[in-house]
């Protein structure tokens, strides 16, 4: 779990400018049935887990606090981009939160280094349900698994505790090595030489009887529709 120390502040206002000269961020701590409570955080500090901090990351504030709470909102001066405020979320330890949570792929599959084998990444995240003090900040897996062609973990290899629900299917993969497909050479047409080469070697036309055939076929045809419209 991510930790943040924080101290109490009773500066409000105008007057914030000198402590944020000082890297101080004011930030705010509130949360149902909790009363809200005004602090101060180090903004480097802040700076540093902030890249690590996804939709339920949980962090834990020491200090003038120690609450387990979510970065509701963290507000940035638009021009010069700098973090100017931060807003704390109490989280409520007995109700289950749900949020998507990152897959990390660690480790070599020998199906790929090996074999020649492709690596397809089915997904990349994952939606979980857990209480906060369960709620993974990252799901790793270990990709040396998928030893031969063809082999794949699923949403049912993972162990992730069971308090922790994942809203997916059993099957669904996650990641899989698959074969290497070549690409196909498609034949070139033929030159327009050829193709006239391969006409004048082609057989000659039918004989006259054919023809007289294919001619009184023709003359039919139009005698039958006549009846038609009789």
């Amino acid at each position: 779990m991510l930790k943040l120390n924080t101290e109490i502040r009773n500066v409000f206002g105008k007057k914030l400018k000198s402590d944020r000269k000082e890297g101080k961020l004011p930030a705010v701590v509130y949360g149902k049935g909790k009363e809200s409570k005004a602090l101060f955080v180090n903004l480097n500090e802040f700076k540093k887990i902030w890249n690590k901090i996804e939709e339920a990351t949980i962090v834990k504030l020491q200090g003038g606090s120690s609450d387990d709470v979510l970065v509701y909102e963290a507000e940035k001066d638009p021009v010069r981009g700098e973090f100017i405020h931060v807003d704390f979320y109490v989280l409520d330890v007995d109700k289950p939160i749900t949020a998507e949570v990152k897959i990390v792929f660690e480790g070599v599959a020998p199906a790929v280094k090996e074999k020649g084998g492709v690596l397809v990444k089915v997904l990349h995240s994952l939606e979980i349900e857990a209480l906060p003090k369960d709620f993974p900040h990252e799901i790793k897996i270990d990709i040396s698994k998928l030893v031969n062609i063809g082999d794949r973990i699923t949403v049912k290899d993972l162990a992730l505790g069971k308090s922790v629900k994942i809203e997916a299917r059993e099957d669904q993969v996650i990641v899989l090595a698959k074969p290497h497909e070549e690409e196909k050479v498609e034949e070139a047409p033929k030159a327009i030489e050829d193709i006239e080469l391969s006409e004048k070697k082609g057989k000659k036309p039918a004989s006259s009887a054919g023809g007289e055939e294919e001619g009184e076929e023709a003359t039919a045809m139009p005698e039958a529709k006549k009846e038609g419209k009789k």
